[in-house]
């Protein structure tokens, strides 16, 4: 089996010692939709496993993303009790791959242990034999950082089932799209002098992507790893200021380090973030956690599944490797920010927005053409030559939300529905027809984006902006900005035919 933008060859378990075990029954993965969930349901598919994927709404491009219906897709929610009797029935194992560090320190710990208590509960209610858990790895005898003492709670609860429950537990995790690796290239390529805190000497046991599914998958297939807690990490045991310069090694830049007196977590949480992709929220937690260190206590699981480890310098090459081949599957803006798959639609809206922009031209040039330039803006690539005005207003959101354009998009040249397009997102996507982003910036309204083709020998380029608001100050902006927008929808819609 094939699945679109992602061949056999890409899979990561080919050469685990486990064996596959579909007679078993069916297989839950919750947090389908997000960086680890979303590489491991197509490992379990290609080992001939029935799979079903628990989400908050159905979007249209998940049944393409997973087969074509090849997987069952479930609507339930961890904080809702009667949904999960749907999801959980007839189910053999579940992998929970849920957390709510996005949300502020207190809200975030009690919604993870109120989920992992539903959860649970719904579990043994409902006979679910397995609960394979990916946790985080900490030294349970010292002053853990919030998000680390989360997963720690979330394991418990879930120990408490009755169920049998595997957990593995994973420092930072490396990869193509990976929050942890684009926080640390991004540092390790854009400074050229790095200063780090006195906790960036606390040592880490880095783990690449493909061998943190591989112990998920393996852990599934081998019974002896039942009600046991395994540590899982690479072959290399580095210290943080360690892992960011062997990056910019790899990279070919040639860094400063300096120490840096500043120890404030907030503080340089904002600052960090201001210089990757990766928004405040996500950096505040993955800084939390370095202040402890994370290595392996023991390798049990090494000897159940003995498969090859890849070192950290490994797994940077192939994460490199990946994005060059414009092959970046998931990544972590595929669940930022929360609860982004239950925004209103632009169809939803009754009655429809009242202030729009539209604007269009005439050209010889195909659909296709016209779809591909369209489907390639925002990014490295920019927007053209009003590349600058997006640029400013992300870096207004930069500054306001620690998120703005540097978000940046998974790949170079494709858009798939529910994508990141810098401080946009793919709502809709008709191949050769139509492309509708959503703004995911911060504005005092709701905000859409249309690209639409029609015409059949002559076809006609269509730009249409959405503005919905119903406050004062959401209209003075409307009309604050609408002057500019001769000049930037204009110029979009020229270059993108000039392109094509």
């Amino acid at each position: 089996m094939v699945f679109k933008n992602m061949d056999t060859n890409h899979f990561f378990c080919h050469d685990l010692p486990s064996f596959p075990v579909p007679e078993k029954g069916k297989i839950l993965v919750t947090g389908a939709t997000g960086y680890i969930g979303g590489r491991l349901v197509p490992e379990l598919i290609e080992r001939g496993y029935d799979v079903r994927v628990m989400v908050r709404a159905i979007s249209p491009a998940d049944k393409e993303r997973w087969g074509n219906g090849k997987v069952e897709i479930v609507v339930a929610d961890v904080l809702d009790v009667d949904s999960l009797r749907n999801a959980l029935d007839g189910v053999y194992a579940a992998y929970y791959l849920i957390h709510s560090m996005l949300l502020g320190k207190e809200e975030f710990q009690a919604a993870d242990k109120k989920a992992a208590q539903n959860f649970a509960k719904i579990a043994h209610e409902k006979k679910v034999e397995r609960i394979i858990y990916l946790g985080g790895l900490g030294d349970t005898k010292s002053a853990l950082s919030p998000h680390l003492r989360s997963r720690i709670e979330v394991a418990n609860e879930l120990m408490a089932s009755g169920v049998s429950v595997t957990i593995l537990r994973a420092a930072v995790i490396i990869g193509s799209g990976s929050a942890s690796y684009e926080i640390i290239k991004n540092l390790a390529t854009n400074l050229l002098v790095i200063p780090l805190p006195h906790w960036a000497k606390n040592r880490c046991q880095p783990i690449g992507i493909r061998d943190v599914i591989k112990a998920l998958v393996g852990v599934l297939e081998t019974n002896t790893t039942k009600d046991i807690s395994f540590d899982i990490g690479g072959s290399d045991i580095l210290t943080y200021g360690e892992m960011i310069q062997k990056c910019s090694e790899i990279f070919g830049k040639k860094r400063v380090f300096i120490s840096l007196p500043i120890t404030n977590i907030k503080f340089l949480a904002y600052t960090t973030s201001l210089l990757t992709p990766v928004p405040t929220p996500i950096v505040r937690s993955l800084l939390e956690g370095l202040k402890n260190e994370v290595i392996c206590e023991c390798d049990a699981l090494e000897k159940i599944l003995p498969y090859q480890r890849l070192s950290y310098a490994e797994t940077v090459l192939r994460a490199m490797s990946r994005e060059e081949q414009d092959r970046i599957h998931t990544r972590w803006s595929d669940a930022y920010p929360p609860a982004h798959e239950l925004a209103l639609k632009l169809s939803e809206l009754i009655p429809p927005p009242e202030y729009t922009s539209s604007y269009s031209l005439s050209t010889e040039k195909t659909a296709t053409a016209l779809f591909k330039s369209i489907c390639e803006i925002g990014g490295e690539k920019g927007w053209f030559n009003s590349n600058w005005m997006w640029q400013l207003r992300g870096a207004i959101d930069k500054v306001l939300l620690g998120v703005g354009t540097t978000r940046g998009r998974k790949s170079a040249s494709t858009l798939r529905a529910t994508d990141v397009v810098d401080f946009w997102r793919v709502e809709r996507l008709e191949i050769d027809e139509l492309l509708l982003l959503r703004a995911e910036m911060k504005l005092p309204g709701r905000a859409w984006l249309e690209f639409r083709i029609e015409g059949e020998k002559v076809k006609k380029l269509h730009i249409k902006a959405y503005y919905q608001t119903q406050s004062f100050f959401g209209k003075i902006y409307w009309y604050t900005f609408l002057p500019f927008h001769d000049y930037i929808f204009n110029d979009l819609i020229k270059q993108i035919a000039k392109k094509s």
